[in-house]
């Protein structure tokens, strides 16, 4: 399903920026939209937080329809 791989390639650049933060203390968001508390920052935020939510569903779905990807 193709919202499913949206969602992961979300999740993944949440990561990303989570272990950014992490390891150099550098928000790669906040830095590309122009600070944490800026609109669009708080927009990829949600959406971010909202693939990872997606993404639980994941963990509940029968094995084959995962593995089933066309």
């Amino acid at each position: 399903m193709i919202l499913d791989r949206i969602a992961l390639i979300l999740v993944i650049i949440g990561a990303l920026n989570w272990g950014s933060i992490g390891l150099f203390q550098f928000d790669i968001v906040a830095w590309i939209f122009g600070g944490q508390g800026d609109l669009a920052s708080r927009i990829v935020y949600t959406i971010v937080g909202l693939a990872g939510i997606w993404c639980i569903s994941l963990l509940f779905r029968p094995r084959e329809e995962i593995t089933s990807v066309e």
